[in-house]
């Protein structure tokens, strides 16, 4: 509960507990002082009555006959005031019903110890002050005996109570008068202390976003100020790795894009002869024919390879572009299978009629990719399913083999990324997945990977109805 009433914000903390602190302070010096000044007033007030008692006292004992009667101690007591017991032995004079408050210990303190004492009590949910004071014979020669004579005096002080009350309201008031003032230094001291703190924040929100210029001047030689130093190094430091980063890539993408170009003219000189050298394997010895089948399986694998990586530098540099045709999703799925003399060994699901805006040749990739990668990954049956809604089409294509691993997820769609390492010389070169989705997207869809509910691989494609409203 005490978590959730704490405020969550800094500068409400900071507000709260710099008020708190000066609040609190400023009560305890408050009720330090009413303390000190209570304490001081009921000392005062207790010394005051006790100095007129044993004053009122001294001046009516030189009257007195030894040993007293009666009449002596009424003298006495009506000397002393009201609220007076007067004793001596079994005689005893008392006025006033308050002077049943005596106690006996205290009767025994003046009996015991020869000398004026007070006791202080709460009788009636009123303070009061007793004091007992015994009278003393002094001899010609100086010495002191006691006469017997006791005298006991009951004094309210509920006066005084009311006055240490005022001080205690006044120590509230003086506690709850510090409150604007330290709410106003708190607003003041938090602003002065977040501004910079608030500074840096803007400035890690700009380089989150991109914009790696951003820095924040430090002020002052605090603390803040060092953190201010340090990120505005870091953003330094970050910046000229993303620079670095930026420059490798680029040239990568440029050294990609050139060797496929250079590649090209000498590969379809390539293409032309191993095509050539196809029409002439029947009378090869077994041996120069595998050789030569092989020589022909790996330029076009070289082929393909060059082809796909213009793809991907296209993409890297933007420069791809759709060429929309509206086309029927489930003639476009059939007549891609049947090129490739897949239609037997795949499965479609698909009603005619749906309608889409595509770039036929890219959604042509997409669906050779998917399917090829079921089939060979895979295992029966390949099946593709073909659905819509009013804005977008999809396109499911799913298998019966084991389904991908957990890890595999994740890394699917990365360029060159292959599931099983052993794998690094079948037909496939890693990048058409990759490109499949970079088409997906090109298109403003998407592609996603997972598995389907009772096993096996599951693509999905989506495909908005018109590109051009997306």
């Amino acid at each position: 509960m005490t978590r959730w009433l704490w405020p969550r914000g800094l500068r409400a903390r900071l507000v709260v507990a710099f008020v708190l602190v000066t609040v609190l302070g400023a009560a305890a010096a408050a009720w330090s002082s009413a303390g000190s000044a209570s304490a001081a007033l009921v000392a005062s007030t207790q010394q005051r009555l006790t100095e007129t008692i044993a004053g009122q006292i001294g001046a009516i004992t030189p009257q007195l006959v030894y040993p007293p009667d009666q009449g002596a101690l009424e003298r006495l007591r009506a000397a002393v005031g009201a609220d007076t017991l007067v004793t001596y032995r079994n005689l005893r004079s008392a006025e006033g019903p308050d002077t049943a408050l005596v106690t006996d210990a205290l009767r025994t303190a003046v009996r015991t110890r020869h000398r004026l004492v007070t006791e202080r009590i709460i009788a009636g949910g009123k303070p009061w002050l007793l004091v007992g004071m015994p009278i003393t014979l002094t001899a010609p020669n100086g010495a002191r005996t006691p006469s017997g004579i006791e005298v006991y005096a009951v004094r309210d002080l509920s006066n005084i109570e009311r006055r240490i009350d005022g001080l205690a309201r006044t120590a509230a008031g003086t506690a709850a008068l510090a409150l604007p003032p330290a709410v106003l230094l708190a607003l003041i001291a938090a602003g002065g202390v977040l501004r910079p703190v608030r500074e840096l924040r803007d400035t890690a929100r700009r380089l989150a976003a991109g914009d790696l210029d951003a820095r924040s001047p430090p002020q002052g030689a605090d603390e803040l100020a060092e953190l201010t130093v340090t990120i505005n190094e870091m953003a330094e430091s970050v910046q000229a790795s993303m620079a670095a980063m930026r420059r490798m890539q680029a040239d990568a993408r440029r050294f990609a894009a050139d060797v496929s170009h250079e590649l090209r003219t000498p590969l379809s000189t390539l293409t032309a002869v191993v095509e050539v050298l196809a029409t002439t394997t029947d009378g090869m010895e077994a041996d120069a024919r595998e050789s030569a089948q092989m020589a022909i399986t790996e330029t076009h694998r070289l082929v393909r390879l060059v082809e796909d990586l213009m793809e991907v530098s296209r993409f890297d540099a933007g420069t791809a572009r759709l060429r929309v045709e509206e086309v029927d999703a489930a003639r476009a799925v059939r007549d891609c299978l049947r090129a490739r003399g897949r239609l037997d060994r795949v499965e479609v699901v698909a009603p005619d009629g749906i309608l889409l805006r595509v770039d036929p040749r890219r959604l042509d990739v997409i669906v050779a990719n998917l399917a090829e990668n079921a089939l060979r990954h895979g295992a029966p049956p390949v099946r593709v399913r073909v659905s819509a809604s009013r804005e977008q089409v999809l396109i499911e294509v799913t298998d019966g083999g084991p389904g991908l691993p957990e890890q595999v997820l994740p890394q699917v769609f990365e360029r060159f990324y292959k599931a099983d390492a052993a794998r690094t010389r079948t037909p496939g070169n890693g990048l058409g997945l990759a490109i499949a989705r970079e088409n997906a997207r090109l298109h403003g869809g998407d592609l996603t990977a997972g598995n389907a509910d009772g096993g096996g691989a599951r693509f999905v494609l989506r495909l908005p109805r018109n590109p051009e409203d997306r």
